[in-house]
């Protein structure tokens, strides 16, 4: 077992966390964006961002468990998460009646972007969360590793 195994799990777990909040803050920024993309000679509003993590190996329960008691070696698979994709929300973009705004059609509506506040909010709340725990976890991996080192 690598001695940073640890700590490059939670690493990879704290990258993946902070891209997802990078990606919440984008779709805050551009909660009322209504010229975002330029398709087929007219302004789209902006589209909400999603992230898609995954683990990085694909083993199974059974494989893990061999592995820990030791009837399996060589195993020697990268453990943590990775970003797979960031994908836009499909979702209908919100029609609002706003008849003085640029944006506004002939019937004067207005097409705002799919972004939901309090769901943007939830996502954020736990994807902070998720980065706080990995972070305890990388400080306990890490002071468990200096107190191997005061070992005698």
């Amino acid at each position: 077992m690598n001695l940073f195994h640890g700590l490059n799990t939670s690493g990879s777990a704290l990258t993946a966390n902070r891209l997802r909040l990078d990606t919440i803050a984008a779709n805050v920024a551009n909660y009322e964006s209504t010229r975002a993309t330029f398709v087929d000679g007219a302004w789209q509003p902006y589209k909400r961002k999603m992230v898609e993590m995954s683990p990085k190996s694909q083993q199974s329960f059974d494989n893990f468990l061999q592995a820990a008691v030791g009837t399996v070696t060589g195993q020697g698979t990268e453990q943590g998460v990775r970003v797979t994709a960031i994908r836009e929300d499909n979702t209908p973009f919100k029609r609002v009646y706003e008849p003085m705004h640029p944006d506004a059609d002939a019937e004067g509506y207005v097409l705002k972007p799919n972004v939901d506040l309090m769901k943007e909010m939830v996502d954020m709340i736990s994807a902070s969360r998720a980065y706080e725990a990995n972070v305890t976890v990388l400080n306990a991996t890490k002071s468990m590793m200096m107190k191997a080192l005061e070992i005698r």
